[in-house]
């Protein structure tokens, strides 16, 4: 459970790619003679991160890897932004993004897995670990979750905060109803 006034001060979610928003696994190949990375991402996740936007929450992608299968990700989910950086400097990006936005710590959270992270999560009002954390992320950590990363773990911490903030019923009520009327006519 997340504490009710901490849930409400959250403005930020930062969140980690690989171990969070996915299993953590790489698929390197090749596709017509160029290099090829591929991820793979869980659609109730994506829908975590639509409903944390939804209620007016900025939510931010930073990892230590550059990806394209990660840009396109982070444009479909139309995050507010993405930070990849191969060095895995992490804090340094996560304190521009904060004054981006206008944002302090104390009212950020991060969701990380490993120890790439462990310099925002030691910054934020509210860090975060998946079920699949490793023990010393879980240690500096407020909020453990049970799901793993690339399997709902974030959508998991999506509806934590949301319920505790009291937003999740409208959030999730207002995207159903978004969807019973049809915008374009289906075709038989």
């Amino acid at each position: 459970m997340i504490d009710v006034a901490l849930a409400q001060r959250i403005k930020l979610v930062g969140l980690d790619v690989d171990g969070v928003l996915t299993d953590g696994g790489i698929y390197l190949g090749d596709v017509n003679g160029e290099r090829g990375e591929f991820k793979r991402y869980d659609i109730q996740d994506g829908l975590g991160i639509k409903f944390l936007r939804d209620a007016g929450i900025k939510v931010v992608i930073i990892t230590g890897r550059v990806s394209e299968s990660v840009r396109h990700r982070a444009a479909e989910l139309e995050v507010d932004a993405l930070v990849q950086d191969s060095t895995a400097q992490k804090l340094p990006a996560f304190r521009t993004l904060l004054a981006r936005h206008g944002v302090s710590a104390a009212e950020a959270a991060f969701v990380g897995d490993d120890f790439p992270d462990v310099s925002v999560l030691r910054e934020v009002a509210l860090p975060v670990a998946v079920g699949n954390a490793v023990p010393e992320i879980r240690a500096i950590t407020k909020l453990h979750l049970t799901r793993t990363g690339g399997n709902g773990a974030v959508r998991e911490f999506a509806e934590l905060l949301l319920k505790a903030r009291g937003q999740w019923d409208d959030v999730t009520d207002r995207y159903v109803r978004e969807r019973m009327h049809p915008r374009v006519e289906v075709s038989a």
